[in-house]
C-alpha cells in the first residue's frame, strides 16, 4: 500500500465531509483585504518588470527602436530621431501581460482524513491567494482533482469575483482517490495557456508526488507547491491489534501496534516530508509546508516571503 499508510486508521468514519459554514466568514474576508495590501506593498515594481512581454505598437512603456519596414505602422515611427539623424526609426514597447494563475485543489479522499481539516485548509489558502491575484488583476482560474479533473472554475479577474471563487470552493468534497500525474495530465491538456499553477494537495500520491509536478514542469508550467500537512498524522491515537484501511483504496492490513512500531512510522513520515522539500529545492520549484494548525494569514505572508507566487 506504499506510503498512503499515512493515512490509514481503524475502521470507521475517518473521512468526513468538509463544513464550509465558517469557511469563509466576516474575519476571514477582513484579512484578504489586508494581505492584499502587504502584496502590493512587499512586491510592487519587482513584479511588473517579470510580466512584461515586448510588442510593437502601442504600450506602457517605450523600450528599445529597431529601423523601419514597409508595412509598418507609421504612427510609432520616432520623428525626433528622423529629424536629428535623418533615420526612419520604429519605436518599441514593453506591454504589461496579465498572468495566469491556477489554483489546483487536491480533493481526494486523503484531504477528507481527519475531520477534512486539510481540505479545509487547501480552500481557504487558495481564497486567500486567489484574492491576491484578482486585486492584482491576474486571470484567476480554479481546478479541483483527484486521478481526474473534478470541476473547473473559468479564468475571472476583479476583487469583486472573490464571491465566485469562495462558491466554487465551498461545493468541494472529499471523494476517490489521488492520481497527480493523470490529473495533471488533463490539466495540460485543457489549458493551452501557461501560467503559474499553485497545486495545494497532501501529496499522498501511491505513484509518486514527482510524477504530477514533473508534467507541470516539462509542459512549461511553473509550478508552486502549497503542501498541505496535519501533524497529527504523524502520530496516530493506535495501540494493540488493530485493522487499519487506506481511505482511498479500502485495502485493509492488520498490524500490531507498539511504542516502536509508532516511532518508526513518524520517523518513515519524516523523511517523507524531507524527500518532497528536497525534491522540490532541487527542481528550483517554490515549495510552503502548510501545516493545518498555522492560521492561514501567517502561511499567507510566509508565501509572499518565499518568492515564486508574486510576480
Amino acid at each position: 500500500m506504499g506510503f498512503l499508510d499515512a493515512v490509514l486508521g481503524r475502521r470507521g468514519p475517518a473521512v468526513a465531509k468538509s463544513s464550509s459554514d465558517d469557511l469563509f466568514d466576516d474575519d476571514f474576508q477582513r484579512k484578504l483585504d489586508y494581505l492584499a495590501l502587504v502584496s502590493k506593498r512587499v512586491f510592487a515594481g519587482r513584479m511588473r518588470a517579470e510580466r512584461r512581454t515586448k510588442k510593437s505598437g502601442s504600450g506602457v512603456e517605450f523600450a528599445d527602436h529597431r529601423d523601419y519596414q514597409p508595412g509598418d505602422d507609421f504612427r510609432y515611427l520616432d520623428w525626433n530621431v528622423y529629424q536629428r539623424f535623418d533615420r526612419l526609426l520604429l519605436r518599441l514597447y514593453e506591454e504589461e501581460e496579465d498572468l495566469a494563475i491556477y489554483f489546483i485543489v487536491d480533493a481526494s479522499t486523503s484531504m477528507g482524513f481527519g475531520g477534512a481539516k486539510k481540505l479545509r485548509y487547501a480552500k481557504r489558502v487558495a481564497a486567500a491567494l486567489a484574492y491576491v491575484g484578482l486585486a492584482n488583476l491576474d486571470r484567476v482560474s480554479i481546478v479541483s482533482t483527484t486521478d481526474k479533473v473534478l470541476d473547473r472554475m473559468p479564468a475571472t479577474r476583479g476583487k469583486a469575483r472573490i464571491f465566485k471563487v469562495f462558491r466554487f470552493l465551498k461545493e468541494l468534497e472529499p471523494e476517490g482517490q489521488t492520481d497527480l500525474e493523470d490529473a495533471l495530465k488533463t490539466f495540460v491538456a485543457q489549458n493551452k495557456r501557461r501560467g503559474l499553477v499553485v497545486l495545494a494537495s497532501d501529496l499522498y500520491d501511491p505513484k509518486g508526488f514527482e510524477r504530477g509536478i514533473n508534467v507541470l514542469r516539462y509542459n512549461k508550467f511553473d509550478p508552486f507547491v502549497v503542501h498541505v500537512v496535519d501533524e497529527e498524522e504523524a502520530k496516530p491515537k493506535l495501540s494493540g491489534d488493530v485493522l487499519l484501511y487506506d481511505c482511498e483504496t479500502g485495502d485493509e492490513r492488520e498490524v500490531t501496534v507498539t511504542a516502536k512500531v509508532l516511532e518508526r512510522f513518524e520517523a518513515v513520515y519524516r523523511t517523507y516530508l524531507d524527500d518532497i522539500d528536497r525534491f522540490c529545492t532541487s527542481k528550483q520549484v517554490p515549495y510552503i509546508r502548510a501545516d493545518v494548525n498555522t492560521p492561514f494569514d501567517e502561511l499567507i505572508l510566509r508565501v509572499f516571503r518565499r518568492g515564486g507566487f508574486l510576480r
